[in-house]
């Protein structure tokens, strides 16, 4: 019997790593969801141009509370490091050096957290202009949940690789 759960668990913990391996969000222009419209991909911390898997077409890469610029693993492409809601220039931790800030599906400039400061927000998996709630104003929709690192990955390519 024991035998038996032992190989049912190591079983399903394959089935799970192996379909986990499959995992990607893509990312859609505006309110769509046609694969045309996919601007990036994220797939293994990467986030790729349009529906590539390509190393080639890593636009950049997640790790720990990083984002790097393409594949790299240097500090000096270092593009954001993410600390308690606040996304820093590089490697930076100075507050002078926040480049946003993400708060509750918010993303306001550098520090801020007033209204007048918000230029994005996050509402299920669209992503909206401004403090918008208008099906016009989604800049672009994910096709599902990533974190907040992952996220400021796919804001990156979006706003500047695409």
């Amino acid at each position: 019997m024991k035998k038996h759960y032992q190989r049912t668990l190591l079983t399903v913990c394959f089935c799970f790593a192996f379909i986990s391996s499959f995992a990607q969000v893509k990312v859609y222009k505006g309110n769509s969801s046609y694969s045309s419209d996919v601007i990036c991909n994220l797939k293994d911390n990467k986030v790729y141009k349009g529906n590539s898997s390509y190393t080639s077409d890593i636009l950049c890469r997640i790790d720990d509370n990083k984002v790097y610029k393409n594949n790299s693993t240097y500090r000096s492409d270092i593009l954001f490091t993410i600390r308690d809601g606040k996304v820093y220039r590089g490697t930076s931790s100075y507050s002078s050096d926040v480049v946003f800030t993400v708060k509750d599906g918010k993303l306001y400039k550098g520090n801020s957290s007033y209204t007048s400061d918000i230029f994005a927000n996050k509402k299920g998996l669209k992503v909206y202009k401004d403090n918008s709630s208008y099906s016009s104003d989604v800049d672009f929709t994910l096709s599902d949940n990533v974190t907040i690192e992952q996220f400021v990955a796919i804001w990156y390519a979006v706003k500047y690789c695409w």
